[in-house]
């Protein structure tokens, strides 16, 4: 995600944000926004809040650039903040519309490319195979790293019904590809 040439790279903008650098956090605003916006436009109907999430997790990022501890992209660190700030965001607003099967935005970044060369393979057609509730837990537990725990609140089930539906669901994946 980082870009070469003149451009800073994601760690040296976070370090000039904890010297208070406004334009560093325009800069990675406008690095890493589009792309946010887009993969928690697909977990979350509700453009609004969106971009309610979208803006909190920059103003974290502006609070609290230190968190960032080196480990992993910057990238991954930001879609960290951004996927719990969702699940924050919706834990009071129930219903949200979560269209967790819609269909993908241009790919723009590799993370999605990659993903989209997934989606039509084998492994595609097999998670296609599965039941709408076996593929919002993949979803939420593989594709966005959540834990049960999350992604329990995320779908509004038991983190039970999480772990179950998860061990079913690879076991069916696991059958429709031998």
């Amino acid at each position: 995600m980082e870009t070469s040439g003149s451009a800073r790279a994601d760690v040296e903008l976070l370090d000039a944000i904890a010297e208070r650098d406004r334009g560093a956090l325009r800069e990675l605003y406008e690095r890493h926004a589009p792309w946010l916006r887009a993969r928690l436009g697909r977990r979350c109907g509700d453009e609004g809040l969106v971009e309610e999430v979208l803006q909190d997790t920059f103003v974290e990022i502006w609070r609290k650039p230190g968190n960032y501890r080196g480990a992993g992209p910057v990238p991954a660190w930001v879609w960290g903040i951004g996927v719990r700030r969702l699940l924050s965001a919706l834990r009071p607003r129930w219903p949200v519309p979560v269209p967790f099967l819609a269909d993908p935005a241009p790919a723009s970044s590799a993370e999605d490319q990659v993903l989209l060369r997934i989606e039509h393979g084998d492994l595609g057609g097999a998670v296609d195979g599965l039941s709408p509730e076996l593929r919002a837990v993949i979803q939420a537990v593989v594709l966005d790293g959540l834990n049960s725990r999350e992604a329990a609140r995320l779908l509004r089930v038991p983190a039970a019904t999480v772990r179950s539906r998860l061990m079913r669901a690879r076991t069916q994946l696991r059958e429709a590809l031998l």
